[in-house]
């Protein structure tokens, strides 16, 4: 055995992805898993430089793992933090053993200039059995959208569909009962190949495992075969990109759609399927962002009802079309708006579940105590608590019995028809 390792992962579901790949090639490598940072000979940080935040963060959990690894251990940075910003960040991260991009192998002793040193596929690599009965796979990546506030197209490159072969065999490789499809621009998958391929994909996971999930659809791209798609699934889960609701800001952004679109999309899926969840996310604050723009993103919101809803304030990139735009919303106000949208969603999100109480769904068992129905994408949304006896990787019919914000309690209806 070459020593333990420990990969820490941020930012979002597509990053956790790469880092069960990181941590395959370890182990292939000879390395054993550490039960904690402090016992590892091998730190990997995989970052996130979607947003300021995120870099901040991604920043901050280094020195932070720097402080408290042992003595000997390599420190390695990977990621998009790694990939996008490289020598820049290995200057300003002297802690780190190594800045690694993606492909770059974290075991090298030292990074090599450009072109020198041997890269891996991470999108084909393969990955362990998933310690949990979920996994995100990846499906594709890189983006072809020029969205104008987006930098990922920059530093992941174009979009790069795998084959539907290496999907289907890795999900069979991951042993788990729900599988969630994940990509910059799922919707897209195959386009970059000719041959558009979600539904095919969709159907061929199905046949598979139980549930499957689907995360980050273009509302362009939410056809009626589609949403066909998802309906056949027993899944009924809409995660669309929207960001904003104003049509002329959307423009500005370099998006497609307006609230209004958005929802008669909305409300024709539920006509169809009444139980259906929807999650998005909007961005607060973008250039030039009026105050009418801000009224209708809540007026949007108060009318879409979304079970759930990520809010963020608008982080300059450089290199975007947005980095170059006047009107710059004072921070001040943005903090505000955001505020707001936050307060009204998280009334909705209380609501909703709310009204869950009293009715039945089968869940599945993540782990002791915690469970999911097809309501929750893992480690997003809120989550079901149950008796710490029903087994992990189990599906379950439950009765909900309370709600407390996003998250709910159940009891087995095997217990509740025995009262």
């Amino acid at each position: 055995m070459r020593g333990r390792y420990w990969v820490e992962t941020l930012g979002c579901p597509k990053n956790q992805v790469d880092s069960d790949k990181l941590e395959g090639t370890l182990v292939a490598d000879g390395f054993a898993p550490a039960r904690s940072a402090a016992e590892a000979d091998l730190v990997v940080v995989n970052t996130c430089a979607f947003i300021e935040d995120a870099r901040r963060e991604s920043v901050e959990v280094t020195l932070e793992l720097a402080g408290a690894r042992k003595e000997g251990a390599r420190l390695v940075v990977t990621g998009c933090m790694a990939e996008r910003y490289g020598d820049e960040l290995a200057q300003a991260l002297p802690e780190a053993d190594l800045v690694a991009g993606f492909g770059v192998p974290v075991t090298l002793g030292r990074k090599e200039p450009q072109g020198q040193v041997p890269r891996l596929d991470l999108l084909n690599l393969p990955r362990p059995a998933s310690r949990r009965p979920w996994a995100y796979v990846k499906v594709a990546e890189g983006c072809d959208r020029a969205c104008g506030y987006c930098a990922i197209p920059s530093f992941r490159g174009p979009q790069r569909s795998r084959s539907m072969d290496s999907i289907v065999a890795e999900v069979d490789a991951l042993c788990v009962q729900e599988a969630v499809l994940v990509a910059q621009d799922l919707a897209s998958y195959g386009r970059d190949t000719g041959r558009p391929a979600i539904i095919e994909l969709i159907g061929a996971v199905a046949a598979r495992v139980p549930r499957v999930r689907l995360l980050y659809l273009y509302p362009s791209d939410l056809s009626d075969a589609l949403v066909d798609a998802i309906e056949a699934t027993g899944v009924h889960y809409f995660d669309l990109s929207l960001q904003h609701a104003s049509r002329p800001l959307l423009r500005r952004m370099r998006r497609w759609g307006d609230g209004d679109r958005f929802l008669a999309r909305i409300e024709g899926i539920r006509a169809r399927m009444p139980g259906a969840a929807f999650r998005s996310n909007f961005i607060v604050g973008y250039p030039g962002e009026t105050e009418a723009d801000h009224d209708a993103l809540l007026a949007f919101i108060a009318a879409a009802q979304l079970d759930w809803c990520g809010l963020f304030a608008y982080s300059r990139e450089e290199g975007t079309y947005a980095a170059g735009l006047p009107e710059t919303v004072p921070a001040a106000l943005v903090a505000e708006r955001l505020a707001e949208a936050a307060e009204l969603q998280d009334h909705i999100t209380a609501s909703c579940r709310a009204r869950l109480v009293g009715t039945r769904t089968s869940v599945l068992v993540d782990e002791r105590g915690v469970a999911r129905s097809y309501r929750e994408a893992p480690e997003i949304d809120g989550f079901i608590a149950v008796p710490d006896d029903l087994a992990p990787g189990s599906f379950v019919p439950v009765e909900i019995t309370g709600a407390e914000g996003p998250d709910l309690a159940a009891v087995p209806v095997a217990v509740v028809a025995g009262r």
